[in-house]
């Protein structure tokens, strides 16, 4: 859908951008378009471990990296099982209680974000509320929780079908709720960009939007 918007907008060369899903669907319009597409500036690194690299080969980083993501699925991964097996239940009581849908949602900024804990050293009310509201009055949150029920089924869709060999940038912040070493990356994506920051989480474009601007920037202006 995005190849085909830009097509029909009458772009000749862009660039893609994106974090959380946005980092995926900007990985895969990039493969999709090759011929117009420049080049993948990502702020959430999902790549796996490489295939041939067992785990008796694992260095002591990516022993740590794995055990993060094995505690983060243990403790705050409940929101994936149930919007990806029984998303309709879920989503009738979001729909309507407004209390409900608020805490869904806040709960995921306060545990994601470099906030310790006290979500308004990073976000306002108006922000937080603002984000519940688009949801609330719009009554999307069906759709949006239908999205992990979808690619459980379809799981194969969502991935590579093959290294991309388009440019790809990447911003690396210390609280994202999973961040890959380098190598994972690199045996999926042509790297030129690797910027590792000290402070920021999963929300960077609102937590830290210089920091990931002035990488975006970085990474498109010699592929202009």
């Amino acid at each position: 859908m995005w190849v085909a918007l830009m097509s029909e907008l009458g772009f000749a060369r862009y660039g893609a951008q994106g974090g959380d899903i946005g980092a995926r669907v900007s990985a895969l319009t990039a493969y999709e378009d090759p011929a117009h597409c420049i080049g993948a500036q990502i702020n959430m690194p999902n790549s796996p471990v490489p295939a041939g690299h067992p785990e008796e080969d694992w260095s002591g980083e990516e022993r740590a990296i794995i055990a993060r993501m094995r505690e983060w699925q243990s403790k705050e991964a409940a929101y994936q099982w149930i919007q990806g097996t029984r998303p309709q239940t879920l989503s009738y009581g979001l729909t309507d209680s407004p209390a409900g849908l608020a805490a869904w949602i806040v709960e995921k900024w306060r545990s994601w974000s470099d906030c310790d804990g006290d979500i308004e050293r990073r976000f306002t009310k108006d922000e937080i509320l603002s984000n519940i509201s688009i949801y609330w009055f719009t009554r999307t949150m069906n759709s949006a929780t239908r999205y992990y029920y979808e690619r459980r089924q379809h799981d194969r869709a969502n991935a590579l079908p093959a290294p991309l060999e388009t440019p790809a940038g990447f911003s690396v912040f210390p609280k994202e709720i999973f961040g890959p070493p380098r190598q994972w990356v690199e045996a999926e994506y042509n790297v030129q960009q690797w910027s590792v920051h000290d402070r920021g989480g999963h929300f960077a474009a609102m937590e830290e939007p210089e920091l990931l601007v002035g990488d975006i920037r970085e990474f498109f202006r010699p592929l202009r």
